[in-house]
């Protein structure tokens, strides 16, 4: 089932997501449900806050990304085949390498793109869908969408990421998405 993405102004994006346990209520079907609510909205990856739930899960399908590549550019990710996985209870171990910028955008802010600067690696230790504890680094652009997910179930969004001018330039699109003054072609919550 495809379920509405939370907009920009709403609470639960600010929110510090708690970890979970593997008896969390129908946690299976939540996760396919954000499988198809992600590729049902063109995203690479969606964590739980943005379909208002917070707890510590979202899902990363960089492949698609990795997959589209033409062949001179996929040089540009050494090392990144892309993944398709499921990350419940991430903590992050360690990030490195140098930062780099990439044009971000967010499902729950529409229509807003911008350079973010991150760091080239994450190590993450987190447990799979079947609760399977997992530590693995990732690279490149798989890296990066993790770690904007990842900034979802922290409580922060990528635009904390830029400089104050920048997002006070952003604020009148921002008040906008807040008051659902927006046109998507998938289905959203405004906060009230």
């Amino acid at each position: 089932m495809i379920l509405p993405i939370v907009a920009y102004g709403h609470p639960v994006l600010r929110k510090v997501a708690d970890d979970i346990t593997p008896d969390y209520p129908q946690l299976k079907e939540l996760i396919a449900n954000m499988w198809e609510t992600m590729y049902g909205s063109n995203g690479v990856g969606i964590a739980a806050p943005q379909i208002n739930k917070s707890i510590r899960l979202f899902v990363v399908d960089s492949k698609q990304i990795i997959d589209g590549l033409e062949d001179d550019e996929k040089s540009e990710y050494p090392g990144d085949e892309g993944i398709k996985e499921v990350f419940i209870n991430a903590h992050i171990v360690e990030t490195g390498g140098k930062e780099w910028a990439y044009n971000e955008g967010c499902l729950s802010i529409p229509k807003v793109r911008e350079d973010v600067y991150r760091d080239e690696t994450v190590t993450l230790s987190y447990v799979n869908e079947h609760f399977e504890p997992q530590q693995k680094t990732f690279t490149g652009v798989t890296a990066r969408v993790i770690l904007h997910e990842y900034d979802h179930i922290d409580g922060k969004l990528f635009i904390d990421h830029l400089k104050p001018l920048k997002r006070r330039m952003l604020k009148s699109k921002l008040d906008d998405i807040t008051k659902g003054k927006i046109r998507v072609d998938y289905k959203m919550t405004f906060p009230k």
